[in-house]
């Protein structure tokens, strides 16, 4: 990594990190009001530095414009799901949280209902940059109170990439477009037939994988199904009742999807499925080794790629193929996509708030937030940084990712969602397994649902 912290966070790091009692985190943000401590979360694949790298610019030039301020850096090395327990373990105590986290927008709602965050609408207020953002962005920042407590610094969208040296063996056409579920499963079912040794689809599920699981996989299916009434409404959340959805035939013809696929040995071993770090499996080894012919996934895959990645792979652009996620028969509007992205936020026991918002600050100039929506793959969320041409031509499938901002989706991401997106997984693996049938992974998550939501569900 460019920026080490000092020996002794280090070694505060790693006991935050291996303990699962908060007194083990040590000392936090602390008392020193000249020293920013910035938390995020690091690949787990010692080869990505694309976040690491980034930071430690990001903490010169801070550390240039505020003289006599230092920023430590804190990385948590650990699977989605492991990091977001850590984070909030560290956010807690004042003795233990950072002035600056790394936070999911799937989470922000929970952890600002659990009082983790602080509000930044008066440091918004004075900030004419937040103007440049657009509102699907600023509104996935915001709590149920209205008020802005994370800067996004960009969104994502998720589609199926496809190998073409995989398709050409297995007689496929190179322009692939499935129109259907079933066109999807139909490729899947040719390549298992006619090119052995490959993993014909990647479909993440299960608890280990997290919300990679959650929206990768069962929120693309979905949102594309017959319930959506062609894509008008949430299939998860009833916005006019405020109430959580259950009983559902779109969430039981999603989950009979991934177990079509599991059952018919078109995606992964199971074991390799419910790994936590498979994803970085399909992205380093089986993407480019040309072992997968289809992975339903993010925006975002061609950070691990680019030159002094680890698994630098200049020609990918020529070698995968990009498509749309039809919907389940092909109903309008024909195409699926989820969208969701990350914010930094001001943990509400910050030592130093004032400084971390500078550190925003100091992210996203136009030219930093340029230079990291291209390093990570990322999709713009500033129109200045989306309306410049050399945004747009810096890197093959942006635009493809870009344009399907208009058929998106977002998550229901109010506070109980962490707990929903748990029992989506764990129905996800009952029938990944083998252990449930669609109709009783669907009833236990129908259970589930009811008591991660207080029972504020509606049965359709």
């Amino acid at each position: 990594m460019p920026v080490r912290p000092t020996a002794a966070l280090v070694t505060v790091l790693a006991a935050a990190l291996a303990a699962t009692s908060l007194t083990a985190c040590g000392s936090g943000s602390g008392s020193d009001p000249d020293t920013l401590k910035v938390s995020f979360k690091q690949s787990t694949d010692n080869s990505i530095k694309v976040m690491d790298t980034y930071l430690a610019d990001i903490k010169k030039q801070f550390e240039k414009k505020y003289p006599g301020k230092k920023v430590d850096l804190v990385p948590i090395k650990a699977p989605d799901s492991e990091y977001y327990t850590k984070l909030q373990q560290m956010l807690r105590s004042p003795k233990t949280a950072p002035d600056l986290v790394y936070e999911d927008t799937f989470l922000i709602n929970s952890d600002i209902t659990s009082g983790y965050l602080k509000p930044l609408d008066a440091y918004l207020a004075r900030w004419p940059d937040w103007n440049q953002f657009i509102d699907t962005a600023k509104d996935a920042a915001k709590g149920q109170d209205g008020k802005t407590y994370g800067v996004p610094d960009g969104t994502d969208t998720r589609g199926l990439w496809f190998d073409r040296r995989v398709f050409r063996q297995a007689g496929l056409p190179a322009d692939w477009q499935p129109k259907t579920w079933d066109d999807v499963l139909a490729a899947a079912r040719t390549i298992k037939r006619k090119v052995p040794g490959v993993v014909p689809l990647n479909v993440y599920t299960g608890k280990p994988a997290g919300e990679a699981a959650t929206m990768q996989g069962f929120e693309m299916l979905l949102y594309g199904t017959e319930d959506t009434d062609g894509g008008t409404t949430d299939p998860l959340y009833d916005s006019a009742s405020k109430k959580w959805i259950a009983g559902s035939q779109g969430f039981k013809d999603a989950l009979a999807f991934v177990e079509t696929v599991y059952k018919e040995k078109l995606g992964p071993d199971v074991s390799d499925a419910l790994d936590p770090n498979f994803g970085t499996t399909v992205r380093g080894e089986l993407l480019p080794q040309g072992k997968l012919g289809i992975d339903l996934d993010g925006s975002w895959l061609p950070q691990d790629w680019l030159p002094g990645s680890g698994h630098a792979w200049a020609d990918w652009s020529k070698q995968l193929g990009l498509a749309h996620m039809p919907t389940q028969h092909g109903q309008a509007p024909g195409k699926v996509s989820m969208s969701g992205g990350w914010t930094w936020a001001v943990p509400a026991k910050a030592a130093n708030p004032g400084l971390a918002f500078d550190f925003i600050k100091t992210i996203q100039t136009k030219a930093n937030a340029q230079k990291w929506y291209v390093a990570n793959s990322g999709i713009a969320v500033r129109k200045d940084v989306a309306a410049d041409p050399s945004y747009a031509s810096a890197q093959p499938g942006i635009k493809f990712f870009t344009d399907l901002v208009a058929s998106t989706h977002y998550r229901p991401a109010y506070p109980a969602y962490p707990k929903v997106s748990t029992a989506i997984q764990e129905a996800m693996e009952g029938v990944t397994t083998g252990d449930a049938s669609v109709d009783k992974a669907a009833r236990g998550y129908d259970e589930a649902l009811q008591q991660a939501t207080d029972n504020h569900v509606v049965h359709k």
